[in-house]
Formats: structure tokens, sequence, C-alpha cells
């Protein structure tokens, strides 16, 4: 019956109130399941103890007749608790008793039945099925969380490679919701003007464009966020940003809008060239 394969890291919990038949079970599966780590519960009461304190429990083998609490009621309250409701039960019961026990055993949801006096060869055989499916679905587990940690890492990696790019770009990048208020700055648009990356965020972007008048102003959001929802894109558009210190910056200023599935703007991407000291090429006629 034993193939010398060991049990280690698996848990069961047997439940019968005579000491002989606990004395019995815990030899036959100490003989021919090495490793197993066997608890023991000499009544109901006892046993829904061990199982809200015990850690990782495996499989529950359960008498039925107990006094005081007997094993439907034991069985209930484990598959009541959100802690013990996914352990298998196997019901073990006196012959005599089977049909009369059986399909309430079931409904109340054991995953076995097993007859008094023992099985031997059954009763190993059917914990050892059990047992290789939790070991599989464990494995399966195992591999889920390797994977899963993978892509975390491999999201990390990706993570930290933009923002390096983000931080290391020389033009100014700004995220503005779509009411124009500053989500997000990068170092260069710090540096460019003059106000930390925390400060910006949360200021508008009307506080740091430089407009003729009220009504162009007034266009910054909102005519061309206008022209944002129809095209996605507004490139190069010549402009000037205030510094902190009141200095006027020369940028040249491209807009690109997120938009959700339904094709409404959730964010803008802003970015700015600084053109301080660029002189255009003049076209030179020919004659």
């Amino acid at each position: 019956m034993t193939n010398g394969k060991r049990y280690d890291g698996f848990r069961v919990l047997i439940v019968d109130d005579n000491e002989h038949n606990l004395f019995s079970l815990r030899t036959l599966l100490q003989k021919y399941m090495p490793g197993l780590e066997i608890l023991e519960a000499d009544s109901g009461a006892r046993a829904l103890e061990i199982a809200m304190h015990q850690e990782a429990i495996d499989l529950v083998i359960l008498d039925v007749q107990m006094p005081e609490m007997d094993g439907f009621q034991v069985a209930s309250l484990l598959k009541a608790r959100k802690r013990t409701r996914e352990i298998p039960i196997i019901f073990l019961t006196a012959a005599f008793k089977a049909d009369e026990f059986q399909q309430r055993g079931f409904e109340i949801g054991a995953v076995d039945y097993l007859l008094k006096p023992i099985d031997d060869n059954l009763l190993v055989n059917k914990i050892g099925t059990y047992f290789r499916l939790i070991e599989k679905e464990r494995s399966l587990n195992q591999e889920l969380e390797r994977k899963v940690r993978e892509r975390t890492e491999e999201l990390e990696r990706s993570r930290r490679y933009q923002e390096n790019i983000i931080d290391t770009m020389g033009e100014a990048l700004l995220l503005l919701d779509p009411e124009g208020r500053i989500k997000f700055a990068n170092p260069a648009a710090s540096r460019m003007l003059g106000y930390a990356v925390e400060e910006l965020a949360g200021m508008t972007i009307g506080d740091l464009f430089e407009e003729e008048d009220r009504e162009q102003a007034g266009a910054f959001m909102g005519t061309w966020l206008e022209a944002l929802i129809r095209t996605g894109v507004i490139r190069d558009i010549p402009a000037r940003f205030v510094a902190r210190d009141q200095r006027r910056v020369p940028v040249l200023f491209s807009r690109t809008a997120m938009k959700d599935g339904e094709g409404h703007i959730t964010d803008i991407i802003c970015i700015a060239k600084d053109m301080t000291g660029y002189v255009p090429v003049q076209d030179v006629e020919t004659e």
C-alpha cells in the first residue's frame, strides 16, 4: 500500500470521540503516509477550535456519531466559516448507519463517505487521491504566482525605464486634466519654469502661459481643447511661458489628447521645447 512517497507539508485533522478509534487512525496514517502532520480532536467542539486556530488544514476525517455535537453539526459549522469552508471532509460512520447518513453527509458538503470498520487500503488510497489533487492545485498556484511575479517585475522595469526617459528628456513635459490643471511635470519643466515639480502639480496651464489678452487666454483651453477633440494632436505652436522669476520663455508647444473608449479626453500631454536663443535660418533669395 505504501509507495515510498512522503507527505511532508500536508496536514490532516482526525475527529472521533472514541480514543481507541483515534489511536487506530493515527497509527494507520503514520505507517502509510510518512511525514503527514496529524491533528486530533476528541469532540466536535475541539475540532472547531483546532480548525479555527491552525493554519492550512488540508483534510478533515470526521466521525459522524459523536455526543453533544455530531459530525454533521461540525461539518455545517466548518462550511459556514470562510476560513474553513474549503477544507475537504471525509465522513466515517458505522456500516449499519450508511444509508441513513450518507445522503445527508453529501448535502452538507462532504467529499467522501467511508464505513467503519475502516478498510485500511481504501482509506489511505482516498486520502492519497485528495492530497494529489491538493498538490496539483498548489503546483498550479505556484506557477501562477511565478508568472504574476515575473510580470510584475517586468512592468516595474518598464515603469522605471519610462520614468528615466521622462526624467532625462530635454523638453518640458506637463500632464494636464481636461480643465487644464497640471497633474504631473518632469524635471525639465521644473528647470525651465523655476518651480519645484511638486509646486507645478495643481497649478493650471494658464498660470504659466503668457497671452496677450483675455480672449486669447480663454482660447488656450477653449478653442485649443475643441481642436484637440477633433484632431487629437496640436503640434509646434509658438508660445511663451512665464517663469517663476517672470522671465518669458519662448517655446514650441505641442499637445496630445488621451481619450477613453467613448472618445472623451481624460488627459492632455503637453511638451514644450525651449526656443531661447534659437535663430531661425532665413531663406536666401538667389538671383
